[in-house]
């Protein structure tokens, strides 16, 4: 009985056509996946501002025990006197001229060193606090005050 040499009949794999396909497919995925991918970090590094002004709210509170108003000096406060975030995606300051004896305003923007600069819905959080209630308000990359409930803030 004579075999067929070079049969395609039983041979197993992909044809390049077969591949090409297969990677075309893919690239459409990834990207249609990108932009996702690219909102979920930003949102995640969102929550280095929110640590960052709930390390200065506490700060101020312990502050504000012992002196009669709130301090208005980050760099004098402390407990929470670093000008940067933790991850270093936000500047840190206290708004001038919003601290009195019952009031401040804590500021996380973001540094255009960061990759977080290109967030353009969430470029600034603010922490208000004042007689004993908390606001919190966030920028977009316009300097427009984020519409209630803040997209920013939410969990």
């Amino acid at each position: 009985m004579k075999q067929h040499q070079g049969s395609r009949h039983g041979d197993t794999g992909m044809t390049l056509i077969e591949l090409t396909v297969v990677l075309a497919v893919i690239a459409v995925l990834a990207t249609l996946a990108w932009p996702g991918f690219q909102e979920a970090i930003q949102r995640s590094r969102r929550s280095d501002a929110m640590v960052a002004l709930a390390a200065i709210s506490q700060a101020q509170e312990r502050w504000r025990a012992n002196n009669p108003s709130y301090q208005p000096a980050l760099s004098k406060l402390p407990g929470a006197n670093s000008l940067v975030s933790a991850a270093e995606h936000y500047a840190l300051t206290v708004a001038e001229g919003s601290t009195n004896a019952s009031s401040y305003t804590a500021v996380a923007t973001a540094k255009s060193t960061s990759p977080q600069f290109s967030d353009g819905r969430c470029r600034e959080f603010r922490f208000l606090a004042e007689g004993g209630h908390i606001r919190y308000s966030s920028l977009t990359s316009a300097n427009v005050v984020n519409a209630s409930p803040d997209p920013c803030w939410v969990k």
